[in-house]
């Protein structure tokens, strides 16, 4: 130490640095890095490697005397000067940064410093946000519905997770007004309504409003959108053991229709696609945005698939007056060949066993004359499913005919349509007896024939 000391004194700082940390006193070395060598990035890596107190502190003075005030908070908070730290914070508008140095170790008190800081400074998010943090919702949630609802709606799940934490019925209330608009007149995105719902564990609210966000994307021609949204509900419900709601499980049967349909056209089954098109253009205004698009599929595709009677049907719906303008030009003379010299030959659809009497249905139904049950039905081919051909998606858990799901993976297709999950064939296990699912499964009702 003494040898340091000399060194020091005879301005030969290098070599009194590295004595001194030999000699373990690191704030000498700290101290002569800042203030002879001017290598502040031996003195901040000497810090954060001993973590000396008054180490920090030097490097902090350092930082300041600089203008760096970021830099100097972040070394005051490591140095324990708390207080000094914030201080610095609150001169120079470095509150953000000081709230992200201290991060975890925030006491309540902290966080209502800097809550109170940002209130001053009507900055309402970040007051919002910190009051939240100091548990002082009332107030956080007042402050977060002042601010306007941006793209990212940073406020909104702000006002979320709030009345989560705060598990306040009355705060949830005129949470749920603001963004049904009863407080400003302005109804908010519904997405919010359904995150707030999943949020605090309203598990039927969210799937009605689950329901209504899919129809206005369904009503946009987001088909896909509609779908994950339906699912991802679903797959709450039945984690949860709620009873899924007909309304649901018909619209994401429908949807899947649709979804498995183009599937099994790119890969050249006709047949398979026809059948999932008539299903879907038999509900056509569920699809507002594609009538003609989807009709005109209908026709071509059952054309295609020998399914001459349906194709007819379809095609002269086609005429009607507020369709046929808008028939692609490319198929409106074969639409209307087909309407003017109509063959309407059709084999009858092959019949399957119901899976919970084994009366035989035709394979698209979904509903059992006999023992009146609805049927589930094959993420694969839209069928309802066989007693003796079933499996599981061993992802997403729902139900497909094996031999249809082995046949999809062996083609380019690696995914379960409904989940768009990998899936390999040697992961699909058959299940020798489905009575279980067929218990606890909540089968798809009947869709209502529009036509």
């Amino acid at each position: 130490m003494q040898y340091a000391k000399a060194k020091e004194h005879d301005g030969k700082y290098k070599e009194a640095a590295t004595a001194y940390k030999k000699a373990k006193d690191y704030e000498s070395v700290i101290r002569i890095n800042l203030d002879h060598l001017q290598n502040p990035e031996e003195a901040v890596n000497l810090v954060k490697e001993t973590q000396s107190v008054e180490g920090a502190r030097m490097v902090a003075k350092f930082f300041q005397d600089l203008g760096d005030f970021a830099s100097a908070i972040q070394f005051l908070v490591m140095s324990k000067c708390a207080d000094e730290a914030f201080k610095i914070a609150q001169q120079y508008d470095q509150m953000e940064q000081y709230a992200e140095i201290i991060g975890d170790q925030a006491t309540q008190e902290d966080n209502n410093s800097i809550a109170v800081y940002f209130e001053n400074k009507r900055k309402y998010l970040l007051a919002g946000k910190f009051f939240m943090f100091a548990g002082q919702y009332q107030k956080a949630l007042s402050h977060l519905l002042r601010c306007p609802v941006t793209e990212n709606g940073e406020s909104v799940e702000l006002s979320i997770q709030t009345v989560k934490k705060a598990n306040d019925e009355k705060l949830i209330m005129h949470l749920i007004d603001f963004l049904m608009g009863e407080l400003d007149g302005m109804p908010k995105d519904s997405k919010y309504l359904f995150r707030l719902y999943m949020a605090i564990e309203k598990f039927t609210e969210a799937a009605k409003t689950a329901i209504i966000i899919a129809q206005s994307e369904q009503e946009m021609g987001n088909y896909r959108n509609a779908h994950d949204v339906l699912f991802s509900m679903y797959k709450e419900l039945r984690e949860r053991k709620i009873k899924i709601p007909n309304e649901m499980n018909q619209n994401l049967m429908l949807l899947h229709s649709y979804i498995v349909c183009k599937i099994h056209i790119k890969r050249g089954d006709h047949l398979k696609g026809a059948r999932m098109l008539i299903r879907v253009a038999n509900n056509i205004s569920k699809f507002p945005a594609h009538i003609v698009p989807i009709l005109t599929s209908t026709v071509v595709e059952c054309h295609r698939a020998g399914l001459k009677h349906s194709s007819f049907s379809f095609a002269a719906m086609l005429m009607r007056p507020e369709y046929r303008s808008q028939i692609d030009v490319k198929y409106k003379k074969k639409i209307e060949m087909i309407v003017r010299k109509p063959d309407k030959t059709e084999e009858e659809e092959p019949l399957d066993a119901c899976p919970f009497c084994s009366y035989p249905v035709p394979q698209t139904q979904l509903d059992c004359p006999e023992c009146k049950q609805h049927l589930p039905y094959c993420v694969v081919t839209g069928r309802h499913m066989l007693k003796d051909d079933w499996c599981n998606c061993p992802n997403c858990s729902f139900p497909a005919l094996s031999s249809e799901f082995k046949n999809l993976l062996e083609g380019e297709d690696t995914k379960c349509p409904m989940c768009a999950e990998k899936v390999t064939i040697n992961s699909l296990k058959p299940v020798p007896d489905p009575s279980i699912y067929l218990r606890d499964e909540v089968a798809v009702p009947a869709v209502p024939d529009e036509l």
